[in-house]
């Protein structure tokens, strides 16, 4: 019977700790977290402080399962990690023996480092304890100014926005998300944001935050010599691996916990998952690092297996993701470069109002597509995963556009009008290598 611990509760622990327990259910399994006992949703926190929820209703199970799976919760911190001797050493003055040990300790939200950043009400937000500082710091708050403009820093527009507070966002790109949304998308969040009374400032550096006697924040000063006066800044500027654990130097690090494709690392029986890991060699078209939730689920589902010896590899496949900007959803799937880029082309629709767009990415000279982008339309994963992932024409993705959308008795049927649009760009004139790879997908 394997002792298994597992440093961190969130959804990559858990999902390995669940996934270890079916595979093996007289393991001892130990998950420890110095946040919280419980495990939680962590995307859910922003509900929390809108008021549109509890914090008891962000952890998806309840006291049975817990009882059920028989695991060891511990709010505890880990101060080291001993490989050698395979053990960690705890806070609470104890020490803890593992045959396999599991590294899921998250990210961090990354700190920006101008004067004044260490103002009473400057912080950014990921942690349990973030959320609760957050409330202190915008009990009485009227003003707040958000220093970042990706996922994070509009879900944090909104939190405020939801409670009356003005909201002035500086971003550094020259449209919103601009390392991820071509400028078309861009352009139109940031209408929506504009809609919603959020103030907008691109291509702005923050470099200064000024204070007050006290050492509350005062006012933003940016690189144009503004000043931004307001009682609460939020730091959204990204996040990094949590690797602050002490270990001796006996597991590599680089920004994160380096990992094989098996997701272990150079020690003997550790092995690191989620936010926290870095993958030596990832798969084409994905980044050695990535901070989302599907994939921290699907690396603890693998590492799992790994513990008791599978050798299952960590392919995730397409890139995907999804999030909402206020009311607007937003999915991606595979390539879509934030810029025109040489070789590169694309389809494009978005409707007069600016809150529904569409585009398909593909390379000019094979016509295969690359990824799909869309703002406040539904599409369905499977379809662009697989049509991504076999190379499917354009031409063909066109042509089958019906069963990539989710049908809604009440929204707008945009088939037709995407259909109408994209037909013309279409190119017929498809060259006899591009119609053998035509008819070969489709005897697939």
């Amino acid at each position: 019977m394997k002792k298994i611990v597992i440093i961190g509760n969130g959804i990559a622990g858990i999902t390995a700790a669940n996934t270890i327990r079916k595979l093996s259910p007289l393991s001892k399994v130990v998950v420890i977290s110095s946040e919280s006992k419980h495990f939680f949703s962590r995307t859910a926190l922003m509900y929390v402080y809108m008021g549109h929820m509890k914090f008891e209703h962000t952890q998806p199970y309840d006291k049975e399962f817990w009882w059920r799976s028989q695991f060891e919760l511990m709010k505890d911190e880990v101060l080291e990690i001993d490989t050698d001797k395979m053990k960690i050493e705890l806070k609470s003055k104890t020490e803890m023996a593992y045959d396999s040990l599991i590294l899921a300790t998250g990210s961090n939200y990354k700190r920006l480092d101008i004067e004044g950043s260490d103002a009473i009400g400057v912080q950014g937000l990921y942690h349990l304890d973030d959320l609760k500082l957050m409330e202190e710091n915008t009990a009485k708050a009227q003003r707040a100014v958000v220093i970042g403009g990706g996922l994070i820093g509009i879900e944090m527009a909104e939190m405020l926005h939801s409670r009356g507070i003005g909201v002035t966002f500086l971003v550094r790109e020259g449209w919103f998300y601009g390392r991820v949304l071509p400028e078309e998308e861009g352009r139109m969040i940031n209408t929506h944001l504009e809609s919603k009374g959020i103030r907008v400032k691109y291509n702005t550096n923050a470099t200064k935050i000024l204070k007050n006697s006290e050492g509350k924040v005062e006012a933003v000063v940016t690189d144009d010599s503004e000043n931004f006066y307001c009682d609460f800044v939020g730091i959204t500027i990204g996040v990094e691996p949590n690797i602050s654990v002490q270990h001796r130097n006996t597991i590599a690090t680089n920004k994160g916990f380096l990992v094989d494709e098996y997701l272990r690392t150079n020690a003997y029986e550790v092995y690191a998952i989620g936010d926290c890991a870095e993958l030596k060699k990832p798969t084409t078209g994905r980044k050695s690092t990535e901070a989302v939730w599907y994939t921290a689920r699907m690396m603890g589902e693998i590492v799992a297996q790994n513990v008791f010896g599978k050798e299952k590899k960590y392919n995730p496949g397409v890139w995907f993701n999804s999030a909402k900007f206020f009311d607007i959803e937003y999915q991606t799937y595979g390539y879509v470069p934030s810029k025109e880029m040489r070789g590169i082309n694309s389809v494009f629709w978005k409707n007069q109002a600016q809150t529904k767009s569409f585009r398909m990415v593909y390379q000019t000279n094979t016509r295969e597509l690359l990824g799909v982008i869309t703002l406040g339309i539904r599409i369905k994963h499977e379809v662009f995963d697989q049509w991504i992932s076999k190379k499917m024409l354009l031409e063909d993705c066109i042509e089958a556009l019906e069963s990539a959308l989710f049908e809604s008795e009440f929204s707008e049927n945009l088939l037709p009008t995407l259909v109408e649009e994209f037909q013309p760009k279409a190119n017929r004139k498809l060259s006899l290598k591009l119609i053998s790879r035509r008819l070969s997908f489709f005897k697939k």
